[in-house]
């Protein structure tokens, strides 16, 4: 029984396998029906052999009896064909095993250079399968990019290749924990602004605003609504200035005193919603004019926006909304991938169409995409070639020896009885083409 080999079933006659633990597997029903006709081959080259001896034996003594001239003949070319029959034999025996179980030297050559072929066929595909020009002509006959420009440009395939984006991505935010994306998340800027000084980015952006008069629209709304506010809340305002007075004033005076405020601070805050030009919106372009200039060159401003930037982030309210937005995120791509008709696999699927119909057109953006390709499949080609190489050798080495040698006979020991066959056939036209010549010579 050899090691991790066949064995047959007594119950139904088929191939039960036990798998060696360095055997290239189980010999599948495949192998079992290559298994039948190898036998079958090899009783058809035996039972040649047997009838040529049996023709050999008749014919000699035939020959001896005085049968005549054609016993001689016979008996030459079957003895040829036992000859060559035997010869062949013994070659393709010595392939896979030592004939009869004798250890004579150069047979069992499988076996015993198992390995070595293993290296040879390494070797072989690296040098005439993976090397640079040889993948690179390869890809460029394919036309990669011009195959998948015409394929991504019909609507079903386009639709097919959403519908797999929409499951893969589905597929990943469910595997992914929550908690641990809103850590990275609330980690990440949470870092990126202590990292990164926001003060000259601000006040860049406060000094271009102002020489834009892109604030005015806020300080027409703020005076807007200042107004509208003290035209509602007359009776707040004069409260407010009646708590503030002294206890000793009459609350005649107070009152007085309170509508006047009133009225002032109505009519400055009219004055300046209706007049662009009025001083206190001048007054207020200075301010934010020196405060952008602060933010981009004073220290001591710049230090207080920071820790008030620190501050602001390290509140739990802050980094809770920030650990909040990756849920409310992941809700919504879940819901537009899930949904045929959302907004998400409608660009999807029309970016694909576009993209397809653009590879199928543009022959300049399908040559820079085929020769992306090439670059990319010939860098990992030539950077782990030897890797590829050796995974061959390797795998070929950790077989066992005489279960591979099996099952390479399976696959080719049956076109292999072939020669047997040819060689007693061709053993015996020599032999008599030879005994014939020789009569011929000595007649």
């Amino acid at each position: 029984m050899v090691p991790g080999g066949p064995r047959r079933g007594r119950e139904n006659g088929s191939m039960t396998t036990t798998r060696s633990p360095a055997g290239p597997g189980l010999l599948t029903e495949a192998d079992a029906e290559k298994l039948r006709g190898l036998r079958r081959m090899k009783a058809l080259a035996t039972g040649l052999l047997v009838a040529v001896a049996v023709v050999y034996a008749l014919a000699t003594w035939a020959e001896h009896r005085g049968a005549g001239a054609w016993a001689g003949y016979v008996a030459a070319a079957a003895e040829a064909g036992m000859v060559g029959a035997l010869a062949d034999w013994f070659a393709v025996s010595a392939l896979f095993r030592h004939p009869l179980g004798l250890p004579i030297p150069h047979t069992a050559i499988i076996p015993a250079k198992k390995d070595q072929l293993g290296q040879s066929l390494g070797d072989f595909v690296g040098e005439n399968f993976l090397a640079e020009d040889v993948v690179r002509d390869k890809l460029r006959s394919v036309g990669l990019a011009r195959r998948l420009g015409a394929w991504l440009s019909r609507p079903e395939n386009a639709d097919r290749v959403t519908a797999e984006l929409a499951t893969a991505v589905r597929g990943g935010l469910r595997v992914l924990r929550d908690n641990d994306v809103q850590a990275v998340l609330a980690e990440t800027i949470t870092r990126k602004a202590e990292t990164q000084e926001i003060s000259p980015g601000v006040g860049r952006l406060l000094e271009r605003t102002v020489q834009d008069d892109g604030h005015r629209r806020f300080v027409d709304l703020v005076c807007a609504q200042a107004h509208d506010w003290l035209v509602k809340h007359r009776d707040t305002v004069l409260s407010a200035v009646e708590g503030g007075a002294p206890g000793w004033t009459p609350r005649f005076v107070d009152r007085r005193v309170g509508d006047r405020v009133y009225r002032e601070l109505l009519r400055f805050v009219t004055e300046m919603r209706d007049s662009p030009e009025h001083p206190a919106r001048g007054a207020l372009d200075r301010f934010l004019t020196d405060f952008a200039h602060k933010l981009q060159h004073d220290e001591e401003t710049r230090a207080r926006v920071e820790r008030l930037k620190s501050d602001f982030v390290a509140r739990p309210e802050v980094q809770e909304l920030i650990a909040s937005a990756w849920g409310n995120l992941r809700a919504m791509i879940l819901t537009a991938a899930e949904d045929e008709r959302s907004a998400l696999r409608r660009r999807a699927r029309a970016a694909i169409l576009g993209i397809g119909t653009r590879l199928a057109s543009d022959e300049v953006l399908r040559a820079k995409l085929d020769g992306w390709v090439a670059d990319a499949t010939v860098h990992v080609v030539s950077g782990y070639r030897a890797e590829i190489t050796s995974l061959i050798s390797d795998t070929v080495a950790s077989w066992d020896a005489r279960t591979t040698s099996r099952k390479i006979e399976l696959h080719i020991g049956r076109d292999l009885q072939f020669i047997r066959l040819n060689g007693t056939i061709i053993g015996s036209l020599a032999g008599l083409a030879i005994h014939a010549v020789t009569t011929a010579a000595g007649g």
